[in-house]
């Protein structure tokens, strides 16, 4: 696809990050775009940023929709359809994610599965959605965002994170599976998996949101109880801890994870501007697997170089884990 004007193009996860930078220079180049999140707020800003950008005749719409729910996602299909007018879409990157859910052992079930549904599910609701209009254009791609913890599943000594990485791995292994099925059934329809190292963007905060968007003042003493054996299991609450005890330790992991995010994102080594650019114009150029920063390149290297010592942490872990990590 050598260009992007007059394209329709879908994106999930727009509200923020890489979302944003994709909607913000899709638009540039002339191409509509529909977009979606969980945050009104969030995609309003994004709509109205891509328009300011925009030349004129280009349509950018905003929805909320949280893809891991299909019957939202079929209402947001629907409304790409009725608001844009057309019977097909050019480009959809399904790109929406969080993280959480880090220990499938001490983690509690429902992070776990609300961070496997966005992440996963999200992706297949959206290629189940909007396949059938890709197929109608007659030149499309199905773009999917992954992650190098798509292939290697950890953040480095004593930092689990299953719940993303399984998603991200079924992500990256559904789009390959894809390439032989389009070119069989719908050869007009490419495929791409996108795979980003360390990017500037706010997903911590976003998941912070998503997961426990609650005041701990707010927070009744049986609500407060109800963490008490999820805190136990995690070892950062000591036995006979009292509710107010509970309630203070909310509080401070909730700060903690504020820090550790506005860390994350200011101190990344690529923006989520230059990550979106990185991604257009692999698509640009026809890649199916984009590497999105060097870090990502590095790890995908010793990864591939020496399997077996992804996770031993003399070889490849050693090598990669503080370059994914903030400074």
């Amino acid at each position: 696809m050598d260009s992007f004007n007059q394209k329709l193009a879908v994106v999930t996860g727009g509200g923020s990050g890489m979302g944003r930078e994709l909607v913000r220079q899709l638009a540039a180049e002339g191409c509509s775009v529909a977009t979606c999140d969980v945050n009104a707020q969030s995609i309003a800003e994004t709509v109205s940023i891509a328009v300011a950008g925009a030349p004129s005749g280009t349509r950018v719409t905003g929805h909320l929709c949280d893809v891991s729910d299909e019957e939202q996602v079929l209402r947001f299909r629907d409304e790409v359809v009725a608001r844009h007018d057309s019977d097909h879409v050019d480009l959809v990157f399904n790109n929406a994610g969080i993280a959480g859910g880090g220990s499938f052992v001490t983690d509690p079930r429902a992070t776990w599965e609300r961070t496997f549904g966005v992440d996963w599910w999200g992706v297949y609701y959206c290629t189940r959605a909007f396949l059938s209009l890709l197929i109608k254009s007659d030149d499309s791609i199905l773009v999917n965002t992954s992650s190098i913890n798509g292939f290697w599943a950890s953040l480095g000594p004593g930092i689990p994170h299953t719940a993303y990485s399984t998603a991200k791995f079924a992500v990256k292994g559904f789009s390959e599976a894809l390439i032989e099925d389009l070119r069989l059934h719908a050869p007009h329809v490419k495929v791409a998996v996108v795979m980003p190292g360390h990017v500037g963007t706010d997903i911590v905060a976003n998941s912070q949101r998503v997961h426990d968007d609650v005041d701990p003042a707010d927070l009744s003493d049986e609500d407060l109880e109800g963490r008490r054996a999820d805190l136990e299991r995690a070892g950062v609450l000591p036995e006979g801890a009292s509710t107010d005890d509970i309630r203070q330790l909310t509080i401070d992991l909730q700060l903690m994870v504020s820090e550790f995010g506005k860390d994350f994102r200011d101190n990344a080594p690529l923006s989520a501007d230059g990550a979106a650019e990185i991604i257009l114009e692999g698509v640009r150029s026809g890649k199916w697997r984009i590497l999105v920063g060097d870090d990502a390149k590095l790890l995908d290297e010793q990864v591939r170089a020496s399997p077996e010592t992804a996770y031993d942490y003399t070889g490849v872990g050693v090598a990669v884990a503080g370059s994914i990590q903030p400074d």
